[in-house]
């Protein structure tokens, strides 16, 4: 069986399953949303800390998920897409994405290829107004933070200093732990006050694109 046949019986598999699962027939996109999560942070699980059958059926149970909203997406009485279309879309996304090998531009070093791929991505963005417009509200705090300080950075503005600047990796993992018992003992919500944190560090990034 081919790669290709193999997504297919994979696609038809979840229509036949949507169509004729009494439990499945119920489930809306946000119904799904606990799960996408989950199998997402299954399959980060696997890559640090699984084996390759551990990645293999992880990756599987994550793609499950993608046919699962297409399946409920080819549904919609008024605007109806399926896994098709999702993957046409990803496909002519990233085309434009490598011109560098799907076209006549030159990228040497991965800072060439990233050159590229921002370039692409400010073209297919143009309506929005901000360097935050975009980012995930939904993402885990600390994640958000390094998205949000990335973004930011392109801008010129970053958040203020630590009192506590680790010299490495380890050291961070290290800071921010003890950071997080600092908070427990104190009786504080460490991703409260991270995204509360966040809230105030997006505000002072668009005073800082609208100056």
């Amino acid at each position: 069986m081919t790669d290709a046949d193999a997504l297919r019986e994979a696609a038809e598999t979840m229509r036949a399953v949507r169509e004729r699962c009494v439990w499945s027939q119920q489930i809306t996109h946000r119904d799904l949303v606990p799960y996408l999560i989950e199998e997402s942070h299954e399959v980060i699980d696997a890559v640090e800390s699984g084996t390759r059958a551990d990645l293999r059926e992880e990756l599987g149970d994550l793609l499950w998920q993608v046919l699962f909203h297409a399946a409920i997406a080819a549904q919609h009485p008024d605007d109806p897409f399926g896994i098709d279309d999702v993957a046409e879309t990803l496909t002519e996304k990233m085309t434009r994405r490598h011109p560098h090998v799907f076209a006549d531009a030159v990228a040497r070093t991965p800072d060439e290829v990233l050159v590229h791929w921002n370039a692409a991505k400010a073209a297919e963005k143009r309506e929005r107004l901000s360097v935050l417009d975009g980012v995930p509200r939904g993402m885990p705090a600390l994640a958000l933070a390094q998205k949000l300080a990335g973004r930011a950075a392109s801008v010129g503005v970053a958040p203020a200093v630590s009192q506590l600047p680790p010299a490495s990796e380890a050291e961070l993992g290290d800071a921010l732990l003890a950071l997080v018992a600092r908070a427990r003992e104190q009786g504080w919500d460490a991703e409260r006050a991270l995204r509360e944190r966040l809230r105030g560090f997006e505000d002072e990034v668009r005073e800082a694109e609208s100056a």
